[in-house]
């Protein structure tokens, strides 16, 4: 399809090793690739976007994903410099014409995100709180008057392992990664009282 349209396909590649491989051997115009690729199928060809991109932040890369991953998009969009990235839904592909304006415009060192994308990253900025169950809003608050998940625990009667899951899952939700220099707890009640 692309060379249909004159550009030339430099490494068509399996892995996110070979993507890595194929980029040290000679600096391509653009990088394309799928969100997943094997063995695990989960995001090693997002890493290896971000990776590259580490590695050179004037390397156009274009990624594709099925889905919207919010996630993705964000630490996409977060990588080396803001110019000549793209995250599309591979839906797109399917609008042949539109997909290669797109490829066109990452190369040439602009952003171009799925107006879903778009759509979804907007929605979340507004109030991540609204993404939480009514129970992780339960944890939150009772975290933010200070119990410790013992006494979470006792207060909702559940047990210390069903208010981890629910700590875990709202620190995900209110995208609060692992992190060395941050306490995750405490910004995630801070978000709460900001909310």
């Amino acid at each position: 399809m692309l060379r249909r349209f004159g550009h030339e396909v430099v490494a068509a590649v399996a892995d996110a090793p070979a993507l890595h491989a194929a980029v040290a051997a000679g600096k391509p115009d653009i990088v394309v690739t799928d969100v997943r690729m094997p063995p695990g199928f989960s995001d090693e060809g997002l890493q290896a976007a971000i990776a590259l991109r580490a590695a050179d932040p004037e390397l156009p890369v274009l990624v594709l994903s099925q889905y919207v991953e919010q996630t993705y998009a964000a630490e996409l969009l977060d990588s080396g410099r803001s110019a000549g990235v793209g995250y599309l839904l591979k839906d797109r592909i399917g609008e042949v014409t539109e997909f290669v304006d797109a490829l066109e415009e990452v190369a040439a060192g602009r952003t171009v995100v799925d107006p879903e994308v778009v759509r979804q990253l907007l929605g979340r900025r507004r109030d991540p709180l609204l993404r939480l169950t009514p129970r992780e809003r339960e944890v939150l608050a009772l975290m933010a008057e200070g119990r410790s998940n013992t006494a979470i625990a006792r207060t909702l009667v559940v047990t210390e392992a069903a208010v981890a899951k629910h700590i875990g899952s709202l620190l995900a939700k209110l995208d609060l990664p692992p992190d060395a220099d941050d306490h995750r707890r405490v910004r995630a009640v801070l978000a709460y009282l900001r909310g």
